[in-house]
């Protein structure tokens, strides 16, 4: 354990890139894919043996919190920092920097994710705690994952000069970020090797990214202070409602990240990670079998079929395909969802379709 060090896993994500199984009411953080554990439970106990409980804090919206609280109990009530409504990561990241403030002037934030797949926990640990070393030395620490294929769907850091080794990690600072580039952006960026994705997952002193905050977003510190100097009093949650509808909504990245001072990159390259951002990522951390097919729950006969995902929810019911491949058919009872695996990323466009005719699917 190290002192003043606290995890804040960010946990309001509104259920799109895994449906028809994960929903509004049921987010992709909240449901099983890897074993009886959710992806939320998975994400608190890997890092468990570096912040006790009482150092780990979840940053949700109201109607989430009861549900993980549930899947969670050993994490204290108080921890549960419920953002009114979603404002993007910027605002997450400022309400739980000024509650740790609070309650720590000296706290360093790990900024974690609640939905990530990743494989090789023990060197996640290591460098969470790499990284707090790292930002006790002044920087503001980011993650960057080793490119395995050229992704557009991601943001990118550029690493530059050298800082030093930190428990026998190379550590470097950051030239750039570049949100989701396109293809010939990505190209010449893995071509010149300098180039790790943007986990999303950072580390810093509290009062280090709040002065960012004072610099580069100037409404929104403002509106922190406000809820501040509510801090531990009645108004708190009063004051906190009325003033979060007003804020815009920004990424941490666009907001602070891309023109932030002082930003070390450290390259995480042996995590197995993916932010299991859609049905074929899938493919990346589960095993298949010998024609190349993943199957979970249910029953499946398959003939000629290769490369494809089957999922079902209900055990007695029984799918059969018959001389198909790259398919991915996800059924959960109500709904019946069938693709082609190279489509899997258009998933999102059908959820915004079923909100807007305000169907009750999502």
């Amino acid at each position: 354990m190290i002192d003043h060090y606290y995890a804040v896993i960010m946990a309001g994500g509104g259920g799109t890139r895994l449906w028809p199984l994960s929903r509004q009411a049921r987010p992709k953080q909240m449901v099983s894919l890897f074993d009886e554990r959710s992806l939320f439970q998975t994400s608190v106990e890997r890092i468990r043996d570096i912040f006790p409980v009482e150092n780990i804090y979840v940053v949700t919206v109201e109607e989430q919190a009861r549900e993980l609280q549930a899947q969670s109990p050993y994490i204290p009530v108080g921890n549960f920092i419920i953002e009114p409504t979603p404002r993007g990561t910027a605002s997450v990241v400022g309400l739980a920097a000024i509650t740790l403030q609070k309650r720590d002037p000296q706290a360093i934030m790990a900024i974690l994710t609640s939905d990530h797949y990743i494989g090789n926990e023990e060197n996640f640990r290591e460098t969470l705690q790499t990284a707090c070393s790292v930002a006790q030395d002044g920087y503001l620490v980011t993650l960057g994952i080793t490119p395995t294929f050229p992704a557009t769907g991601y943001g990118y850091i550029q690493r530059g000069q050298f800082i030093k080794k930190y428990d026998h990690t190379d550590v470097y600072k950051v030239i750039r970020f570049t949100e989701k580039p396109d293809e010939k952006q990505v190209k010449a960026m893995l071509d010149g090797g300098d180039h790790t994705w943007n986990s999303g997952m950072f580390v810093w002193k509290t009062e280090q990214i709040l002065s960012e905050f004072k610099r580069q977003m100037p409404e929104l510190y403002r509106t922190l202070e406000q809820i501040s100097l509510a801090w531990d009093t009645p108004d708190w949650k009063k004051t906190v409602d009325n003033v979060w509808p007003h804020l815009k909504q920004e990424t941490i990245d666009y907001g602070i990240m891309e023109g932030a001072q002082n930003i070390a990159v450290i390259p995480a390259a042996n995590l197995q990670w993916s932010d299991v951002g859609s049905w074929d990522s899938l493919f990346e951390v589960l095993p298949t079998d010998k024609d190349g097919n993943i199957v979970m729950g249910g029953a499946h006969v398959g003939l000629d079929t290769t490369d494809s995902l089957i999922y079902l929810s209900q055990e007695r019911r029984l799918i059969v395909t018959i001389g198909v491949s790259g398919l991915i058919l996800v059924d959960t009872g109500d709904v019946l969802m069938v693709c082609s695996k190279d489509q899997a990323q258009k998933v999102r466009q059908v959820v915004n379709y079923l909100r807007k005719t305000n169907q009750h699917y999502v």
